[in-house]
């Protein structure tokens, strides 16, 4: 007989363990992906009460559940029955004979096995998982790509792995799912790239393959809500490489990003803070119509996260360009660093300091 879980800690949507549960301002707690991926479907009450939620609620960790949810696995795992060994699993895919079901099953639970086992992660690349994972993300069957991009991306999660699957060619498979996979299979694709980036020689490699940074901004402009956030995530990640975000400039992201700011994708503005680190970055800000408008918002009504990239931005812009200066005054950006120079966090006073500063400096405060 299989170990009983408690129902508490399985997901009222997906109906599986929550690895990430977060509680919704209804009362009720969901595991972040699936809570998320319903929001991000235009849902705008509990999936469990029906009752309205804020246009953008705040979805709070819930810490508590997560450490029993954790403890509970690692002395109660499942036993219904016992699994193949990962060697098997892999072989199956691999093998031109295996039925479509079968490696299905094998992806889904070599998926689960890695999921948070990072000495596993490391011990399927060993013994060949990489190419025969690639191979499955090569499928024209839709369930198949998913399976095997999910686990992709857990084998993405160990930095021993990065460096090895770059090379083995998984940023040609992963830009090819942006440009033709599914919504879900997109947002997948995108957030491997992020975790692909954080090795610091794959920005470069990622940034110079032919479409990468092309397809993340072609997902910000078709993609839905998740896709978009994963998009501009993965943007973030390799834009951190200088040269990379002269390329996403060239691909025309300035006015994409400042229009789905203006729209509240917040994570927008975190990658405009490193575009606006380039010159041409810069000229293009400055091209687009209400571009200062949008980052006066942002200090207006941002996060304590987005806030900081705004201060950031505006004060670029402004320092080379004194007529900004007087459209962000006009804007009523001196009312807003007001309120912002008593803010708790230390960051956000810093940098408010030198934005008035600058606007002090080009003569738009008397």
């Amino acid at each position: 007989m299989a170990t009983h879980v408690p129902d508490d800690f399985k997901c009222p949507i997906s109906l599986e363990i929550m690895s990430d549960p977060v509680i919704l301002p209804s009362g009720h707690t969901f595991d972040r992906a699936s809570i998320q991926r319903w929001l991000d479907a235009g849902h705008l009450t509990c999936p469990i009460t029906k009752l309205p939620l804020p246009e953008h609620p705040c979805l709070i960790p819930n810490h508590a559940l997560r450490s029993l949810i954790s403890n509970y696995t690692l002395v109660a795992p499942l036993k219904s029955q016992p699994w193949p060994q990962p060697q098997t699993l892999i072989s199956a895919l691999t093998s031109p004979s295996t039925p479509l079901e079968t490696k299905l099953n094998s992806l889904t639970q070599l998926a689960r096995l890695t999921k948070h086992d990072s000495a596993l992660r490391r011990k399927l690349t060993e013994w060949g998982a990489a190419p025969a994972v690639l191979r499955c993300v090569d499928s024209d069957d839709s369930n198949l790509l998913e399976k095997a991009l999910s686990l992709l991306l857990n084998l993405s999660l160990d930095d021993d792995n990065k460096v090895g699957l770059v090379a083995e060619g998984a940023v040609n498979r992963v830009v090819k799912v942006l440009r033709l996979g599914s919504p879900d299979c997109r947002a997948i694709a995108a957030t491997i790239i992020t975790s692909l980036a954080v090795v610091e020689v794959n920005k470069a490699t990622i940034g110079a393959y032919p479409d990468a940074i092309q397809a993340l901004v072609w997902l910000l402009i078709s993609g839905k809500g998740r896709e978009k956030k994963e998009a501009a995530t993965a943007l973030y990640a390799i834009c951190s490489f200088a040269d990379n975000r002269r390329r996403a400039i060239d691909c025309g992201a300035v006015p994409i990003l400042i229009g789905l700011l203006d729209s509240g994708l917040e994570r927008a503005i975190e990658v405009l803070g490193l575009l606006v680190k380039c010159k041409e970055g810069r000229e293009e800000m400055m091209k687009v119509n209400g571009c200062v408008k949008v980052l006066v918002q942002v200090l207006r009504n941002g996060s304590s996260r987005g806030i900081p990239y705004g201060l950031f931005t505006l004060n670029c812009l402004c320092n080379c360009c004194e007529r900004l200066c007087f459209e962000a005054m006009n804007e009523g950006v001196l009312e807003v660093c007001m309120g912002l120079m008593v803010e708790e966090n230390e960051k956000i006073r810093r940098y408010t300091s030198s934005l008035v500063q600058t606007l002090r400096d080009n003569h738009a405060i008397g």
